[in-house]
């Protein structure tokens, strides 16, 4: 499997960024994240506490999540919220 079909080397990586970035923001506020699988450049996670019950946040959120991905993890392409 190559790296932009999802190696763990990928996963890992996106998986670092959440943790370090991304987790003690969304824990401030009563929330989670957790990193499903990456596959051809899209990353699912499940948004967990407060942050996956409110539409407007669980885009923000992502939005914002997927930025920071991309611009640490050039293979990522877009964020998907898996419920």
């Amino acid at each position: 499997m190559s790296e932009h079909t999802g190696t763990p080397d990928v996963k890992e990586r996106v998986a670092r960024v959440v943790a370090e970035e991304v987790l003690p923001l969304l824990q401030m506020d009563g929330g989670s994240i957790e990193v499903l699988g990456v596959r051809d450049g899209v990353v699912q996670v499940r948004l967990l506490g407060g942050c996956g019950s409110c539409p407007g946040t669980v885009y923000a959120v992502l939005m914002g999540i997927e930025e920071e991905l991309r611009r640490r993890v050039p293979e990522v392409e877009y964020l998907e919220a898996v419920p």
